[in-house]
């Protein structure tokens, strides 16, 4: 078994084995952002200055409220805007 303890503000990723298609992520798992828990999704995307991972998070639960619009943090390079 697993020592992990999951602690507010970090989270976990693991490798998607059952990655069918390119839009489906690379990597899954899950973070715990003040006290709620998030379903993590990572792509492997290409940038001017390399590789770099995209990320989406999901509230677990349906009680949690609901996210507004998604904000790009980068651009399509994978630099910070």
């Amino acid at each position: 078994m697993s020592n992990y303890e999951r602690r507010d503000g970090s989270g976990i990723l693991f490798r998607n084995e059952r990655r069918e298609k390119e839009s489906q992520p690379n990597y899954t798992g899950s973070i715990t952002v003040a006290g709620i828990p998030y379903r993590l999704s990572a792509w492997i995307k290409d940038g001017r200055n390399g590789k770099f991972l995209s990320l989406a998070a999901q509230p677990k639960s349906d009680a949690a409220p609901k996210q507004g619009p998604s904000v790009d943090l980068f651009d399509e390079d994978g630099m910070p805007l």
